[in-house]
């Protein structure tokens, strides 16, 4: 008889661990008492998300992996909160007259490395900026990103605003496009994980542009995204002339595989490759161009296949369970590989988890199980001691910087978030999503027990046996559009909310399941604190409680003001219940000045999102949005409120 598990977010039967480590993941997206999470990251400068608390922007490259693999699952606040961030990207993209870091101006449509209020990096921003290239990839990276935001929340206002910025992304790009055979040139540290490339080098020793194959994917999987959206926007004619651009491109993909059907990393001009194992020169493997064709599905099944064995085959590729940057060492970087640049360390054969993400979605698509759960048991092993770190030194075994009695970065919980996203793939289209499911035939019966998104619309996923899919039950009934491995919701048909019961293997007979059973808006009061420092933490939890409990009575319980103030309802109540662990010894301690780290970090998250809350519900004085009034009125309320009980 097969094993239950009953966890927070998932439930089912069968491989217990495996269950655990997904219900483990989806907890590091909401306050917890026993680890680190996203809302940690508050920006408040910003309403939004950083990379870290030594690392106060954000950056494209380390986003990448994290965010498109929460996309689905990620609810308000954290969704207004990543729109913010990547505002900064496209509020201060290049258009030719505007200067950023090091008094750089970009040509229109660049996106850039990582930005901040007032604040831009066109380029890769370590190493010899005197000669890097423009951000290519990570403006091509940029616009998948937010293509897929837009995609999944369908909203035609919010479409409508990002559209032609988006389309001057593309544009831009294009503008390195080699008519003669389709691929894009890109000089040195124009890569996506930059600077670890260094484009042509010439007799001279100075360096030119080659052809990257890492644009060329990671554009190809944008434009994928970005035809969705034109034909979801009624923009047919421009649908139509990227996905002609999307078609010439993979078209030059042939000029980037190998005989065994992997990508090499570049192609100089001269016909020279970069990144073909076991060559006498430029002989290492690139990993980033080759797991993202396969969870990107930029390659169809038989050459992700053949990609992933070669993967399997190199040892020294994932020494400690994490994909590493490249194998062996670089020999081609602008710099010798010794001190930041050294075999292991950063660029050069360093991990990320950004890349780990996309990782996973391969080891999902292709049913390599095994792989995924050994890298999420990695991560929790950082996770545990409150060192979610980025980059990973020592070939993913150690954090970058362990001086701080702490780390987290926004990297880290790319892992976390591909566990989930892997499950079913979700492939959203202007009119429909496609569900690819990819559960492990380790577990027999699983439930989410919280929604995906698509449009306004409210996914419940839960699944039965094994094997290939049998039958689909949405809200107790039939469901005829679905093949052996995919199961198809046109958005027009799909319910509101919606429980989507998957059959592998067995008879279709119908499931016996309980009611959806949501979240109510409802929080419990603050409790009372035992710790001096935590008095200004629950004044400011009572004054959240108050004004979540008060938009809830007026009928704004769903809008982002009433997520923010919940959010911090629940921290707060999170940092109760760790004191509470702590007593009773039910989390492991960690050595003296981490532990005050790690306790104070709650402290401290709860706080910066307060205040950036109070400061945001204090710009709406003067709003003229009937919305925005009325919440603030809510707001200036609140004091009254409690001071007369």
């Amino acid at each position: 008889m097969s094993q239950s598990f009953e966890g927070e977010f998932f439930r089912g039967k069968g491989d217990v661990e495996y269950l655990q480590l997904l219900d483990t993941a989806r907890r590091m997206f909401d306050p917890n008492p026993e680890f680190q999470t996203v809302p940690m990251l508050y920006a408040p400068e910003w309403n939004g998300l950083m990379e870290g608390l030594t690392w106060p922007a954000w950056w494209i490259q380390n986003s990448y992996g994290t965010t498109y693999c929460a996309l689905p699952f990620l609810t308000e606040p954290l969704l207004t909160f990543l729109q913010n961030s990547q505002d900064l990207w496209f509020d201060l993209m290049g258009d030719g007259q505007r200067a950023g870091a090091y008094g750089w101006v970009a040509p229109d449509g660049c996106l850039c490395d990582a930005a901040k209020p007032g604040w831009v990096m066109y380029k890769q921003g370590d190493g010899r900026v005197d000669i890097h290239d423009w951000g290519m990839e990570f403006t091509a990276a940029g616009l998948l990103l937010q293509a897929e935001l837009l995609l999944i929340s369908r909203d035609p206002t919010t479409i409508a605003r990002y559209v032609s910025k988006l389309e001057r992304c593309a544009d831009f790009i294009e503008t390195r496009r080699d008519p003669t055979n389709n691929l894009f040139l890109v000089g040195p540290a124009g890569n996506l994980l930059a600077p670890s490339y260094a484009g042509q080098k010439r007799p001279d020793g100075t360096y030119d542009k080659a052809y990257l194959a890492g644009l060329s994917i990671t554009y190809i999987a944008a434009l994928d995204r970005l035809i969705e959206l034109e034909k979801l926007a009624n923009r047919n004619e421009k649908a139509q002339d990227y996905s002609d651009r999307r078609n010439q491109a993979r078209k030059g993909l042939p000029l980037l595989t190998t005989d065994e059907g992997y990508f090499a990393k570049s192609l100089d001009v001269d016909g020279t490759r970069h990144g073909v194992y076991g060559a006498q020169k430029h002989g290492y493997f690139e990993a980033s161009p080759n797991h993202d064709a396969i969870a990107f599905r930029v390659v169809g099944d038989k050459q992700a296949k053949k990609i992933y064995e070669k993967i399997n085959s190199i040892s020294g590729l994932r020494p400690h369970d994490f994909i590493i940057a490249n194998y062996p060492s670089l020999d081609d970087m602008y710099e010798k590989p010794e001190g930041l640049w050294e075999f292991g360390r950063w660029v050069n054969g360093g991990h990320w988890s950004t890349c780990e993400a996309r990782m996973i979605m391969a080891y999902y698509r292709l049913g390599k199980y095994e792989d995924a759960r050994c890298s999420m048991k990695r991560m929790l092993t950082f996770a545990r001691r409150f060192r979610m770190d980025n980059p990973l030194t020592k070939f993913g075994s150690d954090v970058y910087q362990p001086k701080q009695p702490i780390n987290l970065t926004y990297d880290a919980f790319g892992p976390p978030a591909a566990m989930i996203r892997g499950l079913f793939e979700y492939l959203y289209h202007a009119d429909s999503l496609v569900l690819k499911p990819h559960i492990p035939p380790s577990i027999v019966q699983m439930e989410q027990l919280f929604p995906a998104r698509f449009g306004t619309k409210k996914l419940y996923l839960s699944t039965t046996g094994t094997g290939a899919v049998r039958s689909v039950w949405v809200n107790g009934r039939l469901w005829e559009l679905f093949d052996a491995r995919s199961i198809y919701l046109p958005y027009g048909k799909t319910p509101e909310k919606a429980r989507i019961h998957i059959v592998f293997g067995a008879k279709p007979e119908k499931p016996s399941l309980p009611e959806i059973s949501e979240q109510p808006n409802t929080v419990s009061p603050p409790s009372k604190a035992t710790k001096d420092d935590l008095h200004s933490t629950e004044q400011s939890a009572t004054m959240m409680y108050e004004l979540y409990a008060r938009l809830v009575e007026a009928g704004l319980g769903e809008s982002y003001e009433a997520a923010h103030a919940k959010l911090i309802v629940d921290l707060v109540a999170a940092i109760y219940r760790r004191e509470r662990m702590h007593a009773e010894g039910r989390i492991p301690a960690l050595q003296e000045d981490s532990q005050t780290a790690a306790d104070r970090s709650f402290v401290d998250a709860s706080v910066r999102l307060s205040n950036g809350l109070a400061n945001l519900l204090r710009s709406y004085e003067n709003s003229s949005e009937p919305h925005k009034r009325k919440v603030f009125e809510i707001w200036v309320s609140v004091p009254q409120a409690l001071n007369s009980r």
